[in-house]
């Protein structure tokens, strides 16, 4: 259940994102359903894997350089979804970001 949950709070996430950020475009709400499950799955599987192969430079910016590889994720991920744009890397940086302090606030609300 809690599942669903995080899942349903990331598609309103992405719907909010691309509502206020300009340069992020999400056809509809299933369409924000798929990006959520497959950024899901790339967060699981890939992200860690860029971590420890950015951890020097992870060291060095004091672990903000994660940031810019959730932003990067969030942008792969639009070069595959019909329906899901982004444009270049700022509008990927503001979405990543406002998806992941959305995602925290889920998370301590369930």
């Amino acid at each position: 259940m809690k599942i669903i949950l995080k899942i349903l709070a990331t598609v309103l996430a992405l719907l909010l994102v691309a509502n206020y950020v300009p340069g992020i475009e999400v056809a509809s709400f299933y369409t924000a359903l798929i990006v959520a499950v497959i950024l899901g799955v790339i967060n699981l599987i890939v992200k860690p894997i860029l971590v420890i192969l950015t951890l020097p430079i992870n060291i060095l910016t004091f672990g903000l350089f994660t940031f810019v590889i959730n932003a990067l994720l969030f942008w792969f991920v639009a070069t595959f979804v019909d329906g899901f744009s982004v444009d270049w890397f700022v509008p990927a940086f503001l979405g990543a970001l406002i998806l992941t302090a959305f995602g925290w606030v889920a998370n301590r609300l369930l």
